[in-house]
């Protein structure tokens, strides 16, 4: 079930209205029983999976409240993480091996790392003392599998989600148009940005070869957008989800690519993935104290953990390798230098900004080439050669020449529709542009529905949402395929 399909529209429609009439005994039940239909909709054969993983890590968590604290908290994380690799990498050691062909493909769970995630947390806590024991299975359930944040998150925290299961939700009309707006604001970033800078990402990265070096530019800088956009749209989307129904959910993202440094970005992009890292594999490495040797080690680790959990090729490694690199060196420069003042000129300011995000932008050329065209792995060395060729042949002549023709193959050989797609496309960033640029400087990064809301007038703004969310996708079904479940879900 698509995340932008009228289908789950509807589910969403009825689930939210009939939780909100229910008595508050059966809330509870009623939205397990809703988000495990969600699932079973989406990917029924790996069903099987969640129930056992949530009846595990359930036992494991209880398992906690007598004498072998210590034997259950082991059991559950390691066990988790054995099935988490299981799945991640058993069909890469399959290839390895002339035998490995007679072997099945594994299929990936939708959204495991994520409930796994959840689930690790959720047991670290408890052993932690931060969080009790949940002793009602059903809430706990519900925590690992609720429908709004399985397939792509944001990874919820038991201290945080949990708690609201116990409270009662009713309607709020304030609420419910508050949730609309940043329904529709997630909707738009997905379906009318990033999906439609991913018409021209796509042909860019399957045939790189072909072209210059302005053309590999707009690839890799619209790969950013596009994967941003995608990401923090679904994000806002599963917010306003869990919005109506009466919970809070965690911000992801907080306008990232405005940070002037690297910890900055990584502090304000997926945020729940680099909290998660940062509390149970940063600190539980040792974090800062063990000495400044040990602290860059434990960095380094964190790092090329985060790459080898988005994706089991090389050129995931090597950006895991990447972003190890930028951390500490970093870290390095403000050892030497001091650390940065937090009020330097505005000139100053723009220009690590620009900095940070193109280091950035670059090591996303290796993850893009990591999952490849049509998820078919491409090489590490083509993404060195992809960013050679960024100095290649950058004739403007060429690049609007490549840039036509490449829209003008997308939309069935239509000038008509080349137009409409590059003014739909400049349309769409600047309205975007514009809102994220208020959030940062007008808004000090407050959250998004209430940036939404102070919009004036504010019905113009919810009827360009409307607007550019109509279009974008009949931008889609005129060119390329679109993508179900959004960049993040395979992970």
């Amino acid at each position: 079930m698509s995340l932008q399909s009228f289908g789950y529209f509807l589910f969403l429609f009825v689930t939210v209205t009939v939780y909100l009439v229910l008595p508050k005994r059966l809330q509870c039940i009623f939205l397990l029983a809703a988000s495990w239909t969600f699932y079973l909709i989406a990917i029924p054969t790996m069903f099987p999976v969640l129930l056992i993983l949530t009846l595990f890590t359930y036992g494991c968590g209880r398992g906690m409240m007598g004498r072998y604290r210590r034997f259950f908290v082991r059991l559950g994380v390691f066990g988790s993480v054995a099935v988490l690799c299981v799945f991640k990498y058993f069909n890469f050691f399959r290839q390895l091996f002339p035998w490995g062909a007679k072997l099945p493909v594994l299929a990936w769970p939708l959204g495991l790392s994520y409930f796994l995630f959840e689930a690790i947390s959720y047991l670290i806590d408890v052993y932690r003392e931060k969080v009790p024991v949940e002793r009602n299975l059903i809430r706990y359930a519900l925590f690992i599998s609720l429908f709004l944040t399985v397939s792509q998150g944001p990874i919820c925290r038991a201290g945080q989600l949990l708690p609201q299961f116990t409270q009662e939700h009713r309607f709020d009309a304030g609420r419910i148009g508050r949730s609309l707006r940043l329904f529709a604001f997630g909707l738009f970033k997905a379906v009318a940005v990033a999906d439609v800078v991913g018409i021209l990402v796509d042909q860019v990265f399957t045939d790189y070869t072909a072209f210059g070096g302005w053309m590999l530019i707009v690839g890799c800088v619209g790969y950013s957008l596009q994967l941003y956009f995608s990401f923090s749209g679904y994000s806002e989307m599963a917010r306003a989800g869990g919005m109506m129904l009466g919970l809070e959910l965690p911000e992801n993202f907080k306008t990232p690519y405005y940070s002037t440094s690297y910890s900055e970005i990584w502090a304000r992009w997926h945020i729940s993935l680099s909290g998660w890292l940062r509390d149970y594999v940063y600190i539980s490495l040792g974090g800062n104290r063990k000495g400044k040797i040990r602290k860059q080690l434990n960095l380094f680790l964190t790092f090329i953990i985060s790459g080898l959990w988005h994706g089991n090729t090389l050129p995931f490694l090597f950006w895991g390798l990447l972003q190890a690199v930028y951390r500490m060196g970093e870290e390095l420069l403000h050892r030497i230098f001091g650390a940065p003042k937090p009020d330097i000129p505005a000139a100053v300011a723009k220009f690590k900004q620009l900095a940070v995000f193109t280091l950035w932008t670059g090591a996303f050329v290796f993850f893009r080439i990591g999952a490849g065209p049509n998820h078919q792995p491409l090489t590490l060395g083509d993404g060195f050669c992809y960013l050679w060729r960024c100095s290649r042949n950058l004739s403007l002549a060429r690049f609007g020449q490549e840039l036509w023709a490449t829209v003008y193959s997308g939309f069935y050989a239509n000038s008509i529709m080349v137009v409409f797609y590059l003014a739909f496309l400049a349309a769409a960033l600047g309205f975007i542009w514009h809102l994220e640029h208020r959030r940062y400087y007008t808004y000090g990064n407050a959250p998004a529905e209430q940036v939404l809301a102070a919009q004036r007038p504010v019905w113009l703004y919810d009827l360009l949402l409307v607007i550019f969310i109509l279009v974008g996708l009949i931008m889609q079904n005129g060119g390329f395929d679109s993508t179900n479940f959004g960049l993040y879900a395979g992970f």
